[in-house]
């Protein structure tokens, strides 16, 4: 599993490649700076790749900070729980439609991700999720493709991000990629090779990785998938 961790923070650099290279280019219509946290509030979907990935980095953090940043996430749990009040170990959103679980993820939440500190820094930037290394800028393939059509309104205040040829990335093939690495840690830890298997920022940081009976949970999502018209 190791192996598979070090394989996605190479594609995730990749990500931040392409946002050094948005920024050098952008003529300071960028204005990503350090401590900025704008994009960091609310609650995040994020790949259950993504929730091992963000464990790695937030193991190293020193204990007195993992258990304040922990206290806030079971205060988010809480809250999630009013509505759901089923939502438990391992906190997979997948176990409803998506409709019901994207629906605990209003437009107007502001409530800060635990993980940033008193300064709006995030305490694990180098093993932060895939989606937040692509907030803030649209998402254009280099082959022309507009994946994802929104932006920071911070950012390109006076121009068109679309139409700026320097923000384009080779995200077909970083998504391809992504793809194949979260069928392959799904394969090893549950027993599936699923492509969709999700949580969100606080709960994959109190998610039981070494009590849970994977395989079980394994079985359990790849009938549901089964059972999904949009996957057939």
């Amino acid at each position: 599993m190791e192996e598979i961790l070090d394989h996605y923070g190479n594609l995730l650099s990749r990500i931040d490649d392409w946002f050094r290279t948005c920024l050098g280019g952008s003529n300071d219509r960028i204005r990503c700076t350090d401590g900025c946290s704008e994009c960091c509030r609310g609650l995040f979907d994020i790949t259950l790749l993504d929730a091992a990935f963000l464990r790695r980095g937030f193991d190293r953090l020193d204990p007195e900070v993992r258990e304040q940043v922990l206290v806030r996430c079971q205060e988010r749990v809480a809250r999630l729980r009013l509505v759901w009040p089923e939502f438990d170990q391992p906190f997979i959103l997948n176990m409803r439609p998506d409709d019901e679980w994207e629906a605990l993820m209003p437009d107007d939440d502001e409530t800060p991700c635990p993980l940033l500190d008193r300064h709006g820094r995030c305490l694990v930037y180098e093993h932060r999720p895939m989606t937040c290394r692509l907030h803030g800028l649209p998402l254009v393939d280099v082959s022309g493709e507009i994946m994802h059509d929104e932006w920071c309104t911070l950012n390109y205040i006076d121009a068109d991000p679309l139409a700026d040829p320097t923000l384009r990335g080779d995200f077909d093939r970083i998504f391809t990629e992504e793809v194949r690495l979260i069928r392959t840690f799904a394969g090893r830890l549950l027993g599936h090779p699923l492509s969709e298997v999700d949580t969100f920022i606080p709960t994959a940081l109190v998610i039981a990785f070494d009590r849970i009976d994977w395989f079980s949970w394994g079985n359990r999502l790849a009938t549901l998938s089964l059972s999904d018209p949009r996957s057939k």
